[in-house]
């Protein structure tokens, strides 16, 4: 069995949300995934000890939010090159988050990405049962993506 971690920042709950699905698609495989909230997070040596890594975060005004910038140069320190990656967030407008965190762990941490590329999804679509299942089935790919 392999461990997943699958880190994120929420404000709205949203992206929340979408973490707990993906990880229940990660397990449907027969994998192990924690979630947890970037925050807990403290150093580099908190990111070891997984097999693959799954960063979300909402899009507000075109980016990120300040503190997952934050992360992301914590996490380059972990030493991820190629261990499984992916990225996912909500958005109401842009949705531009998840494709610049992709890109980080792709070309800076180079990371073994998942192929669908960077999960994005508008909120309002989280908790729908499509939103529900798309989440899941990007958890599943990254299963999948460790077995190759």
């Amino acid at each position: 069995m392999k461990k997943v971690l699958i880190a994120y920042i929420s404000r709205t709950g949203k992206t929340q949300q979408m973490a707990d699905y993906v990880a229940e698609g990660v397990r449907m495989l027969g994998n192990a995934a924690d979630v947890k909230k970037i925050t807990e997070l403290k150093t580099e040596k908190d990111l070891q000890g997984y097999d693959g890594y799954v960063f979300g975060s909402p899009t507000y005004h075109r980016s990120m939010p300040p503190i997952m910038e934050t992360f992301l140069f914590m996490a380059h320190k972990a030493g991820l090159t190629g261990k499984v990656g992916g990225a996912f967030g909500s958005y109401t407008h842009s949705g531009d988050a998840p494709k610049i965190i992709f890109d980080t762990m792709e070309n800076v941490y180079k990371m073994n990405m998942v192929d669908l590329g960077a999960f994005n999804l508008l909120e309002h679509l989280v908790e729908h049962g499509d939103g529900l299942r798309a989440c899941q089935e990007y958890g599943k790919a990254v299963s999948k993506k460790l077995a190759a």
